[in-house]
């Protein structure tokens, strides 16, 4: 007798629930992971298709093409942020994240000048953001070299910093819009000071460890006012650029400097003369030839150039990064000359590894390290823009800067806008510094700066007790009273950092220690300042730097070949900055909604601009003291 078969067991409802989840859940994980397969399939074909469409050639410049300058950003020495972030930005118009780098406005105005297709050159330089007196005076220059080659240039503005004034000077012509303005008003340096908000409102203690009556670094923490000192030595160098700025618009305006200065001075009375109208008053200055809209201007230059309806502007023009793109087109795809490397070092000097754009006490020693063992690099140029840091990172880049010099080959230092305190630091070896005039530099002298966090707790009824085996033990403790013999030890630490600090610059410039303390003591200089006081040997810009390096080992003139030594990109940044540098990648991230939400997920996280001081106060790697070489200077 056969069975009937058995009946389906009832599922529990619970359990059918979560499978039921599961199964959706299941659904979605691979909805979403084809969804990305397909998503980046499609980015590879995109990326391919321009590529294609764009071809391996860049198209000729045709006769009588103006260049136009008008870029967008900070001028720095290195791209402080990766290829991805920068392609990125630059797609979804983030003008704040903009950077230009003066190297590449310098090859520009350079190969311009000797370009037979290049007619004359635009200057827009608006939304230029400057970043000090040094690469503006190696701009101006170059631009002053360009005008000596019978190249006319041409310079518009509609509101004109006093920074980029200094560049349109150099132009043949230069106009302003009659609504905008232009004023030189000299340099000034402000800073907040502290101490009452700290210690009366909050309750913070602030320890301060120096040497060097001049090292004014930290003082906002603990004065409420600039100390005499630092009033004087702030104004000491910061005439002397001042001149200088007033001595090289003058001689570009053929005007007097002291007819500048009376212009400043009596700057109330000029200005109401001129009706409160700022571009009058710039006319009658004569520090513009005329007075001129935007549109007025693209019609005069139409007039003096090619017309091209097809061009944005009306006349035949290839922008900065178009010009920029030409140059590279012809460079050789393999060149085996020697090389002179260039290695940068902006910024901050702190511990690690840090990304490209900044200095890492290992990543810019490791640069260093790469040139060192790399044959066809002959000789190396430390190029150093940096208020310097934490003086053990100094150290670090400094051995490297001895090795390179032990392995036989020099090492040749550019100071940029800012060499000082543990920027003077990883310079004092080399085998010649360089400098501009008006660089920032010296500020030899090393602080600490410890909070103490006792009253402010009191004041919430927070209270630090417990013990310890010895009287040191947690004596480092923010939260607890400072030991007068723990300031004892701080401070025997800070005299021992400024002991090896001139002891090391007397070595490094043959000079006695008593010799380099008399100008040390944390003192700020000017570039020419400085070399009268023997701690730079010459002035000039990178190129002459480069040439002395390239001198040194008997290297002639287009014998040899200038590489940067830089952090490469990863294989995905490439693709990334491809695609989105790429113009049909450019339009697909500007105007999908889409695309910029899922691509602003792959960039990398931008850290917050934290004072370096905070940082090193909170991050002590473990040791009780951390001493610093920084110098708060800069205009």
């Amino acid at each position: 007798m056969n069975q009937p078969p058995p009946l389906p067991s009832r599922r529990n409802p619970i359990a059918a629930f979560f499978v039921g989840l599961w199964d959706v859940m299941n659904f979605t994980r691979r909805l979403i992971l084809n969804l990305l397969f397909f998503g980046l399939l499609f980015l590879v074909l995109i990326v391919f298709v321009a590529a294609v469409g764009r071809g391996n050639g860049v198209q000729p410049l045709k006769e009588r093409t103006t260049l136009v300058i008008a870029p967008e950003g900070r001028v720095v020495e290195q791209f402080t942020a990766d290829p991805v972030t920068r392609a990125l930005a630059k797609a979804l118009g983030d003008s704040a994240a903009e950077e230009v780098q003066l190297r590449d406005l310098l090859r520009a105005i350079e190969a311009a000048k000797d370009d037979r297709h290049i007619e004359r050159v635009v200057l827009q330089l608006d939304k230029l953001q400057p970043s000090g007196q040094a690469s503006m005076r190696e701009i101006a220059r170059a631009l002053g070299e360009l005008r000596a080659a019978g190249k006319q240039v041409v310079a518009f503005g509609e509101n004109i910093g006093q920074p980029q004034y200094l560049l349109l000077a150099q132009a043949d012509e230069v106009y302003l819009d009659p609504m905008g303005g232009l004023l030189l008003e000299g340099y000034g340096r402000y800073r907040q000071y502290f101490r009452q908000g700290l210690q009366e409102k909050l309750g913070v203690d602030v320890h301060l460890f120096r040497v060097g009556e001049y090292k004014s670094a930290a003082e906002p923490y603990i004065l409420d006012a600039a100390s005499p000192e630092s009033k004087e030595a702030d104004l000491y160098w910061m005439n002397d650029v001042w001149q200088r700025y007033v001595a090289d618009v003058a001689a570009a305006r053929k005007l007097d400097p002291a007819q500048l200065q009376a212009g400043i001075d009596d700057l109330p009375a000029g200005i109401a003369a001129a009706g409160g109208d700022l571009a009058k008053f710039a006319l009658e200055q004569k520090l513009v030839d005329g007075l001129k809209t935007r549109e007025q201007v693209l019609d005069l230059l139409a007039e003096r150039g090619v017309a091209d309806e097809d061009d944005d502007l009306g006349f035949r023009s290839v922008s900065l990064g178009g010009y920029l793109t030409q140059i590279d087109s012809k460079r050789l795809p393999v060149d085996n000359r020697p090389q002179v490397a260039v290695v940068v070092a902006e910024g901050e000097i702190t511990g690690g590894d840090q990304p490209a754009g900044r200095i890492g006490g290992e990543s810019t020693a490791a640069l260093l390290r790469q040139a060192r063992e790399e044959d066809k690099v002959k000789a190396v140029v430390l190029r150093v823009d940096s208020p310097g840091g934490e003086v053990f990172a100094s150290e670090q880049i400094r051995r490297e800067v001895e090795l390179l010099k032990q392995a036989g080959k020099p090492v040749v230092v550019s100071m940029g806008d800012l060499a000082a305190s543990g920027g003077y630091w990883i310079s004092m070896n080399a085998d010649r510094i360089w400098a501009d005039p008006s660089t920032i530099t010296g500020s030899i002298g090393i602080f600490g700066l410890i909070p103490n966090f006792t009253r402010t707790l009191d004041k919430i009824g927070v209270h630090t007790d417990g013990v310890g085996t010895t009287r040191f033990a947690g004596a480092f403790d923010v939260t607890r009273p400072l030991d007068p013999a723990v300031g004892q030890v701080i401070q025997s630490v800070i005299d021992k950092g400024y002991a090896d600090f001139t002891g090391k610059v007397a070595a490094a410039r043959g000079k006695p220690v008593e010799a380099i303390d008399a100008v040390a003591r944390g003192r700020v200089w000017s570039g020419a300042q400085a070399k009268e006081r023997g701690l730079v040997d010459e002035l000039g810009g990178l190129r002459e730097a480069i040439a002395d390096a390239a001198a040194r080992v008997k290297l002639e003139s287009g014998k040899y070949r200038v590489s940067y030594v830089e952090k490469a990109a990863t294989p995905f940044a490439q693709f990334m900055s491809g695609f989105a540098g790429s113009r049909i990648g450019a339009a697909l991230l500007e105007d999908s909604g889409l695309a910029r939400a899922a691509l602003a997920r792959t960039m990398p996280e931008t850290e917050a601009q934290l004072r370096f001081v905070e940082n090193a106060v909170k991050d002590r790697g473990g040791a009780p003291v951390k001493s610093l070489a920084y110098c708060f200077c800069g205009l």
